[in-house]
């Protein structure tokens, strides 16, 4: 480890006097926003960036490991929604004196969880829509819209926000979504470092390919 420090997910601030930027999951307190191990927001606060986010629909914000959130980045779950299949779309619900109920979930638009995968980078200021799923190393380029799903290693931008490239041949892509080198442990993680952080991709693949036959998972 360098300078004997072991990294710990547990630390909310984890650069040595830097109170801007934080781990999420160890800040969290709504049970419905669940964070995996070393994933950061480039600000405090992160609940705040979480909004419509109401008990009563039952929604989730489930975000994988080694993901990278800048600042500005906007949460939007499914309270956003209205019901649209009625003559006006006034929520009169969540206001005080009127009389309706909360409509029941067959009656509203909700599009189920928001889930972000592993080791996803998402650019400063982008707005996620509800029940998106940004899938593992997507990159989201600033200032984008997602209303729509991602697919693995896939870079998009835009409003709304469309696939530009994927990052990787699909060979590598497919090697890394088995590799799943974010389950591994601290150890074993900062052993790969070095292949994690290489440009030369087919050295990446090579040793990728090696590694999985010697698990028997190729």
């Amino acid at each position: 480890m360098l300078d004997g420090i072991t990294p710990d997910p547990d630390k909310i601030y984890p650069i040595n006097g830097i109170k801007t930027l934080t781990y999420v999951k160890p800040a969290l307190t709504n049970p419905n926003i669940i964070v995996g191990d070393f994933t950061y927001f480039g600000d405090v606060d992160f609940e705040k960036h979480v909004t419509h986010h109401y008990n009563f629909n039952g929604d989730k914000l489930i975000i994988g490991k080694f993901c990278q959130i800048a600042a500005g980045v906007e949460f939007v779950m499914n309270g956003a929604n209205h019901q649209m299949n009625a003559v006006t779309t006034f929520p009169f619900y969540i206001f005080e004196g009127w009389d309706q109920a909360v409509p029941p979930k067959s009656e509203m638009p909700l599009k189920g969880d928001t889930v972000i995968g592993n080791d996803v980078w998402i650019g400063q200021n982008v707005t996620i829509l509800p029940g998106v799923h940004i899938n593992d190393g997507a990159i989201i380029g600033l200032n984008s819209v997602v209303a729509s799903d991602i697919p693995p290693y896939t870079i998009a931008a835009g409003n709304p926000a469309k696939e530009i490239k994927k990052r990787f041949d699909d060979e590598l892509i497919a090697l890394l979504l088995k590799l799943r080198w974010w389950d591994l442990s601290i150890n074993e993680i900062n052993a790969l470092i070095p292949i994690l952080t290489c440009s030369d991709l087919h050295r990446v693949k090579d040793f990728i390919k090696n590694m999985l036959r010697e698990q028997n998972k190729l």
